[in-house]
């Protein structure tokens, strides 16, 4: 374990919202009495969603001049880009707060299309949109009162390590109080693991799930939730036919979803050891399918609805199949 000794003044914290829900922001709000005891012990120096601190107010700080910056959401666009190398430099360390800094998130999904995809649906195929003239937003117009600019939209959401050094994550959508308030302490304490930990389980989601597990998995077909009417709280929901990515996923969230009759969808990211959450998935579907017929098998895989969105729901963004996206 990294033993780090902060001064004996207040600690200095930053938080920022990239391209994300803001359900992170929320998670903060939703630690209670903790924010006061974090309060007494650190200053916020930035924070867009509640402190009236500019970006100019950073830039004029001294590089790692914050002990530590929670940034969440995924890189989605130029000031992004911006905003997380000035955070970077001005902050001691730098923690990818909850899923979509650390993997993408939900809205990585959109990196099954190409920018100029996006572009045609958003501001021409979708039934609510009137726009014959074909207008796409610029990143910078001249009006009377002068030059208006806007962020540049990037080709794909990227997670914040492709564009920083990240040295802690904290996931999860959004992280739960437990490891926010033990990622929070560690700073305070000046305890902390090694440098590029993962603030949260070292085993995958399996086994803190309560479930039954067979020896052995035997899927004829795979269901929908709102398609099985009778699921059985105490079986694995795998061995009911529902898709879900316990095997492939990071413990930590107490198996939440699961409990409540819903399968994992992933929000932790990946478990320890696993490159591509999609890809192990992959070959846990087909190890489980109980059918010898090379056709019954590919259709039984075809009939799964929407594969991609499902076995990269939350980490699009660090998929090796679209690294190629740049």
């Amino acid at each position: 374990m990294t033993v780090i000794v902060m001064s004996e003044e207040k600690a200095k914290i930053a938080f920022y919202w990239a391209a994300s829900c803001g359900g992170c922001e929320i998670a903060i709000l939703d630690l209670d009495a903790v924010v006061l005891d974090v309060a007494a012990k650190a200053d916020i120096l930035f924070w867009p969603v509640a402190v009236d601190t500019k970006y100019h107010d950073v830039e004029a700080m001294p590089d790692n001049h914050i002990d530590v910056t929670f940034f969440n959401g995924g890189i989605r666009n130029s000031e992004a880009v911006h905003v997380a190398k000035l955070l970077r430099k001005k902050s001691k360390f730098l923690v990818a707060f909850g899923t979509c800094a650390h993997c993408g998130g939900a809205p990585a999904l959109a990196n099954f299309k190409s920018k100029e995809a996006i572009f045609d649906r958003v501001y021409n195929t979708t039934p609510s949109t009137s726009n014959p003239e074909g207008v796409y937003p610029q990143t910078s117009h001249n009006v009377e009162e002068g030059e208006v600019t806007i962020p540049e939209f990037l080709e794909a959401v990227y997670p914040l390590d492709h564009v920083v050094s990240v040295d802690y994550y904290l996931p999860g959508c959004p992280p739960p109080k437990k490891w926010i308030v033990a990622g929070v302490t560690a700073f305070l304490t000046g305890e902390l693991p090694p440098k590029g930990s993962v603030i949260a389980e070292e085993f995958a989601l399996c086994k803190e799930c309560p479930r039954e597990k067979p020896e052995k998995h035997s899927v004829k077909e795979f269901k929908r939730v709102w398609e099985v009417m009778d699921i059985d709280f105490e079986k694995c929901l795998l061995d009911q036919g529902i898709i879900c990515l316990g095997p492939a996923t990071r413990a930590g969230c107490e198996a939440r979803c699961i409990t409540t009759n819903y399968p994992c969808r992933g929000c932790f990211g990946p478990a320890p050891k696993i490159i591509d959450m999609g890809a192990k998935m992959i070959s846990v579907l087909g190890s489980i399918i109980d059918e010898k017929d090379e056709t019954k098998m590919e259709q039984i895989v075809e009939e799964i609805p929407d594969i991609a969105g499902t076995l990269y729901e939350f980490t699009a963004g660090k998929s090796v199949l679209l690294r190629r996206k740049k």
